[in-house]
């Protein structure tokens, strides 16, 4: 299997937990994750995860501006992808 499919699925796995956790830890009042993480990692590939994190546990689904902090990172991961398959010939 492809190294880059591998690395994309567990980076989407764990992102998509990291939403549940910092929902658990929302609503019991602990240490939360930075939204930059979230940011930064949707950036590099895990935007799916992400995305559906937020959805599947609720989270930070009526915050608008991190909709919006998402939506720029997921472009720049589109971006990213295209310019990488370019160079490779695609």
């Amino acid at each position: 299997m492809d190294p880059l499919v591998v690395f994309l699925a567990c980076e989407n796995g764990a992102l998509f937990l990291l939403v549940g956790w910092d929902k658990w830890r929302a609503i019991r009042g602990g240490r939360r994750v930075p939204e930059a993480w979230f940011f930064l990692s949707s950036a590099v590939g895990a935007f799916v995860g992400t995305w559906l994190g937020c959805y599947a546990f609720r989270h930070k689904t009526r915050k608008r501006s991190f909709q919006v902090k998402l939506a720029v990172a997921t472009a720049v991961n589109a971006v990213w992808a295209w310019a990488a398959w370019k160079g490779l010939g695609g």
